[in-house]
């Protein structure tokens, strides 16, 4: 077979062959040449490998020559060029002769060999022969069948031909061959029949001709059982692997699923059903049920791709189309869940097992009872595995692991822990985060679970317990949105899913313990969502919207409006009607046509009613929801009908009388105002009957009212309409009848003000104001308004009364006036009393129209007719709130011909005051106190003079002002005890800012009456006062012993008395009437108070101060009052602060402003002290010029440093330090708009219906603040009102006459 030449060249002819024959004298033609220079001869090898009886030696040897000559090209070449078919039959029949392994191996390994490299049909014919032989049976299961077997194995899975199938010749009987070989007990022949067969399924499935099912199906259910029986009881993970693929190629097939049909049709032997005979003859278990023990072997297979494969194997079984609900729940029964869970948990939660494995879960969970049990165990595998999937961008089993959480929280209450519970909540969130932030993909099917997951959640009893997800779910809902914002095309699904998700967030937070401070948090968070997002979308996006979405949005709204939650609700329906809600509601209805659509809007106007008018107000667009129109003109048409016309129109008519009353309410016109009024007309025409049968509700009728009174209104303000004076009339009887109460709901405006023109009705608005009046209830001394519409009511009438353009303020007087003259009517004369006083606080201009209408003389006709008599305190309080009211805002012009008051404050005087001298006066007397210093201080301004003359000389004040004072100035240390909290405290208090005003008054009324320089002189007790008055001594007891609060009034008062004794020296040239001892100790107290803590009371003694020092020259032993170590002290305390390091800032130099103006005091004295140059030596004023900087200068600062460059105090470098910081400075105050100053802070206003001391008491010496006169020209400082540039201009102009004068 073999010839190996000796001849270096052998006879070969030119298509490679050898010329000579072979040793056995075969054609030349079939013998081969070889690359080593021999010959093989393809009869002899032929002959060699198909004797049975030939060595293995030989054999193998000749195989193995042949399988290297096949490795040349030239050699295989000729070969498959001229006998390409010729090795096909030795081949075959030495594979079926030989029973040795290798010999096998290496003949399988030339047949692949050969139909890999020849063309197809080489293949073909090898798969054609090997099966014919297998097929046939004739070598049993010896051997040669299991190599015959192993190649036809090899042959089918090449790749080269798909269509190899169709060359077996007896199909059945192959298989049939096949199906006996699984009944056997070896391992080896089972795979390899199962290898067999699976590649059979697949080039049957892939061919043209089927699926790959018909050459098995006659074997049905045999085959299957035995395939079952074989994966159950193998431990061999090849025999697994090629079982498991044959079986997913049935399922994929849906095979698999046609048990019952086999069991019944085709499988008698196996007695029917779906069971089988097992080998001792017992019946078994179904098919399912062997299908499910059989894959829990290789489920736990050590080998990945085992496992991998039996997940997939059940994965197509579970997904076929015809897999039953029986099936899946015996697959579950059998625990098969209990294994993908421990396989999960055991997988590290690595990819594909966690995959594959949440998959079939998925299936699974199809059965819903059964799989829950298991679920409950799983639960805590599957949350681990979540973490694992959320982290991976568009993982494919997101969605399916999500799902299977949503089923155990939703379906499986109390399955979950909190402590798993809050693991879960935190990877969703960190989900939607990733997705909201861009940084991780996410499907909308995975969106949607997840919003799911947290909606189940917040249902759930946990969450509602002792777990507060509040923070959570604010973070979910915030997420959820941003994420259908972001979105590049906005799908519908996951808008409203994170809409559903907002509703039930919102509704949480009303759950249980709705104050907790958490969920008050999430419901603003719910609602700022809405109002910063939500509703401008909707608003700006309406005409690009699907309708689904706008009727989301709105679904939306509507269940916030319905939970009711108080302020939360009010504030969002507000935000609603600031977008213009009623005009973009029916913008909406114009959009789409839908009944949905209508339904919605009509509903959500309705409770938008409910929450901003109470009282269940919407009802009747509720009532008549599905007959209302979505146009409209269409509305007022309906208004126009007689209401008898229809059963429903009566209730429609209602609706849209509260639909254009309401919208009118915040200036929303759904149509022309003209166009409105007619149909109102035509409507209060059509229905007169029920107007005065009285019919109408209330309601209706109230409503009817308020729009009529708008449109006429809105007529006059903007051009002239032509109205029905017969419907007119109407409404004014309606106005007229008792019924009703026109001011209990909101009201506008213009409605109310149109009212108030006519003269008609002025009786009839007297009695609306008083059943107004009585609405409120009472409490004391103190007013519960009960609703907001009321507040809003109480401050349009304020703004009404307040103007000249209606009768309101003489509706009001009109009314008290009727209430005064009749008897029993104290209830109702308090509570118009108390309205007033509110509507004063509420617009102080209204105090202006009261006292031209005669609201002084209206209290002093009852003041004569009451105050002889027994008559309720109650009523004297709230008469007193109001004249403290009044004056504390009129303006002083109003009351310069106003005699009224005079009586009234004379009558005050009589009642309020004990006839008797006391040191303690009551509430009553105190707040009387106050009103007359009110009026002190508004005679000040030309108004109320002699009233304030009356008060100032009036013998009994003067007394009492004199027996308080005295006995609170022998006290001594026990008054620093008695403030605000004790009587005598008070009493003292308000008697010293009486003082203060009368001070005030009698220089400005009786200027040049009063020597001030009596107020310096110690008078006899005994002796009577001209007028009222507290001497300066008197003062500075109380302002050394007295509480804070004393101090700071009686500051105030000595401050004023100064002034003014200043004023007189200064205007007289007089001398100084008291003695130097006395100087002395007014001098010794104010040094001490300079560095008391409360800046006020240390700024007031600090100018006395100042001014006392000024009185220097005129005292005759001068130099005595000049030497004070104390003065020297405050200086030098003053220069240390100013120069220390980095401490300078505008609130540190506020406090040495005491010491500053004593400085500037000494600086500006006849003759400065010696010890002045010492103190301000060059490095101390060195040291304060850098340590200023230009933002802490102050008026105060600027004085002192003109005052020191008057005295030669400055270096030239401090000069120029100076002037550049002031230049710095002005261009500061230029570049913030600050050369025109800050207006001074308000004076708190006195509560409208307080009777309380410490209010009264506050805005007094509120008022005494504002209006002490701190500007003293004199001593050529400016402060308060006085500007800080025209300081710079003062020193800049001290420079300059200073350098001129050096010149």
């Amino acid at each position: 077979m073999y010839w190996c030449s000796d001849s270096p060249e052998p006879n070969v002819d030119d298509d490679g062959f050898f010329s000579d024959s072979c040793s056995q004298g075969h054609r030349s033609s079939l013998n081969l040449q070889t690359q080593q220079g021999g010959s093989i001869c393809l009869v002899c090898f032929s002959n060699l490998i198909s004797n049975p009886h030939s060595p293995t030696i030989h054999v193998s040897y000749a195989l193995s020559q042949l399988s290297r000559s096949l490795s040349i090209p030239s050699f295989l070449h000729s070969l498959l060029t001229l006998h390409p078919h010729f090795l096909v039959s030795p081949l075959v029949t030495a594979l079926s002769s030989f029973h040795d392994q290798p010999i096998a191996a290496q003949l399988t390994h030339l047949i692949l060999a050969l139909s890999a490299s020849a063309d197809p049909s080489l293949t073909r014919e090898f798969v054609a022969r090997v099966s014919g032989r297998v097929s046939s049976g004739s070598l049993a299961w010896t051997p040669p069948q299991l190599h015959m077997l192993h190649c036809l194995g090899a042959l089918l899975n090449s790749e080269k031909d798909g269509d190899l199938h169709a060359h077996i010749k007896d199909m059945c009987s192959l298989v049939s061959v096949l199906v006996t070989g699984l009944q056997l007990p070896s391992e080896e022949i089972r795979g390899e029949v199962l290898f067999v067969l699976y590649r059979l399924s697949v080039l049957r499935s892939t061919s043209a001709e089927g699926d790959g099912s018909d050459m098995l199906i006659p074997f049905f259910p045999k085959l299957l059982y035995l395939l079952v029986d074989v994966l159950m009881k193998t431990q061999n993970d090849d025999v697994r692997l090629n079982c498991i693929a044959l079986l997913t190629m049935l399922a994929r097939r849906r095979l698999l699923r046609e048990e019952c049909a086999y069991d019944t049709s085709n499988m008698s032997s196996y007695g029917g059903g779906n069971s089988k005979e097992t080998e001792d003859g017992t019946k078994g278990a179904s098919l399912v049920n062997l299908f499910a023990e059989a894959i829990k072997g290789p489920l736990l297979s050590s080998d990945s791709q085992v496992q991998i494969g039996t997940l997939d194997l059940l994965f197509h079984y579970l997904s076929s189309v015809g897999t039953s609900g029986y099936q899946i729940r015996v697959l579950v029964e059998e625990n098969i869940a209990d294994y993908l869970f421990e396989i999960l948990r055991l997988s590290e939660y690595k990819d594909p097992t966690v995959k594959m494995c949440l998959v079939v879960l998925d299936l699974l969970s199809t059965a819903e009872e059964t799989f829950k049990l298991r679920l409950v165990v799983g639960i805590s595998t599957l949350i681990p595995a979540l973490h694992y999937v959320a982290e991976v961008p568009f993982h494919p089993v997101q969605c399916e692991t999500l799902k299977l959480v949503y089923k155990c929280i939703s379906e499986c209450p109390g399955a979950v822990s909190t402590s798993q519970l809050e693991e879960l909540v935190l990877v969703l969130i960190r989900m939607l985060r990733k997705h909201s932030d861009g940084e991780m993909g996410m499907i909308p099917e995975t969106f949607i679970m997840a919003c799911s997951i947290f909606v189940a959640l917040i249902r759930s009893q946990s969450c509602n317990g002792a777990l507060d997800m509040s923070k959570s779910i604010e973070e979910a809902t915030k997420h959820a949105i941003l994420v259908c914002f972001h979105a590049s095309d906005r799908n519908t699904n996951l808008i409203l899913q994170s809409l559903y998700l907002l509703k039930e967030a919102y509704a949480y937070s009303h759950d249980g313990n709705s104050i907790n401070s958490s969920k008050l948090e999430l419901r603003s968070c719910v609602l700022d969502i809405c109002r910063t997002h939500l509703l401008p979308w909707l608003v700006i996006g309406i005409n690009e919207m699907e309708e689904d979405i706008v009727l989301g949005l709105l679904e939306t709204f509507h269940s916030i409006l319905l939970l009711h939650s108080g302020i939360n609700a009010m504030e969002f329906a507000e935000t609603l009607i600031s977008t213009g809600w009623f005009s973009f509601s029916y913008e909406c209805l114009g959009l789409f046509t839908g009944e949905r659509i209508k339904n919605r809007i009509y509903l959500l106007l309705s409770s938008l009613m409910d929450s901003l008018l109470g009282n269940d107000s919407g009802q009747p667009i509720r009532e008549a929801t599905l007959s209302l129109p979505p146009d409209p003109i269409d509305l007022l048409f309906l208004l126009g009908q007689r209401s008898t016309n229809s059963v429903d129109l009566p209730c429609c008519q209602s609706a849209i009388l509260l639909i254009m009353y309401t919208s009118s309410l915040y200036d929303e016109r759904l149509a022309d105002e003209k166009l409105i009024l007619a149909s109102l007309e035509q409507y209060i025409l059509l229905n007169r009957g029920d107007f005065h049968n009285w019919s109408t509700d209330d309601l209706t009728v109230m409503r009817l009212v308020n729009l009529y009174s708008l449109l006429r209104g809105l007529g006059n303000m903007s051009y002239q309409i032509h109205y029905s004076r017969e419907a007119e009339e109407i409404i004014f009887q309606l106005i007229d009848n008792d019924e009703w109460d026109l001011l209990s709901a909101e009201i506008h405006r213009v409605s109310l003000k149109w009212l108030f023109q006519q003269e008609k009705i002025i009786e009839s608005l007297c009695h609306q104001i008083l059943k107004f009046c009585r609405s409120y209830n009472f409490e004391g001394a103190d007013i519960i308004i009960r609703n907001n519409n009321q507040t809003r009511s109480v401050q349009i009438l304020a703004e009404l009364v307040s103007t000249d353009d209606n009768y309101g303020a003489r509706i009001f007087i009109c009314l008290l006036a009727q209430l005064f003259e009749e008897e029993g009517r104290e209830h109702d004369i308090i509570c118009v009393l108390n309205l007033m006083a509110i509507m004063v606080h509420a617009c102080p201009d209204a105090s202006d129209q009261l006292s031209l209408q005669g609201i002084a003389a209206i209290i002093r006709t009852w003041c004569y007719l009451n105050l002889s008599n027994t008559f309720s305190t109650t009523t004297y309080s709230s008469i007193l709130i109001l004249v403290f009211n009044i004056l504390s805002s009129v303006h002083p012009e109003t009351l310069s011909a106003d005699q009224g008051w005079n009586a009234v404050t004379m009558k005050m005087i009589e009642y309020s005051f004990p006839p008797n001298k006391a040191d303690i006066l009551s509430h009553e007397s105190l707040f009387v106190v106050g009103i007359l210093s009110l009026v002190l201080h508004l005679s000040t301004k030309e108004a109320l003079e002699e009233t304030s003359k009356a008060i100032l000389f009036n013998t009994y004040l003067i007394s009492m002002v004199n027996t308080i004072v005295c006995g609170a100035s022998i006290k001594g240390p026990a008054l620093v005890d008695q403030d605000m909290g004790t009587s005598p405290g008070e009493t003292l208090i308000f008697v010293l800012v009486l003082h203060y005003f009368a001070i005030k008054s009698l220089h400005a009324i009786l200027p040049g009456f009063v020597d001030w320089q009596n107020f310096l002189v110690s008078t006899n007790p005994s002796e009577p006062q001209a007028f009222v008055g507290i001497h300066c001594h008197d003062l500075c007891r109380l302002l050394y012993f007295g509480s804070p609060v004393i101090k700071i009034s009686a500051s105030y008062s000595l401050l004023e008395l100064f002034n003014r004794i200043s004023d007189q020296i200064n205007s007289k040239h007089e001398e100084l009437k008291c003695n130097i001892g006395y100087l002395m100790s007014l001098r010794g107290i104010l040094e001490g108070l300079i560095f008391y803590n409360d800046l006020t009371v240390a700024t007031n003694c600090a100018l006395c101060l100042s001014m006392l020092i000024g009185w220097e020259k005129l005292a005759k032993e001068a130099k005595l009052l000049g030497e004070s170590s104390w003065c020297r002290l405050i200086i030098e305390e003053m220069t240390v602060s100013l120069a220390a390091p980095a401490i300078a800032s505008q609130s540190f130099m506020n406090s040495q402003r005491p010491a500053v103006l004593i400085a500037i005091a000494l600086l500006k004295s006849c003759k400065i002290p010696q010890w002045m140059r010492s103190v301000f030596n060059n490095s101390c004023i060195s040291g304060i010029l850098a340590n200023l900087d230009a933002g802490d200068l102050s008026p105060e600062i600027l004085v002192l440093f003109r005052e020191l460059l008057i005295s030669d105090f400055l270096s030239t470098e401090q000069i120029s330090t100076i002037n550049q910081m002031l230049q710095e400075c002005r261009k500061r105050m230029h570049t913030n708009n600050a050369g025109e100053g800050l207006p001074n802070e308000p004076i708190k206003k006195v509560n409208a219906a307080s009777y309380d001391k410490g209010d009264i008491c506050e805005y007094l010496i509120g008022l005494m603040t504002s209006e002490t006169n701190l500007d003293t020209v004199y001593w050529g400082f400016h402060m308060g009102s006085k500007k800080l540039l025209e300081e710079m201009e003062l020193f800049f102009r001290t420079l300059t006459v200073n350098d001129d004068s050096s010149e």
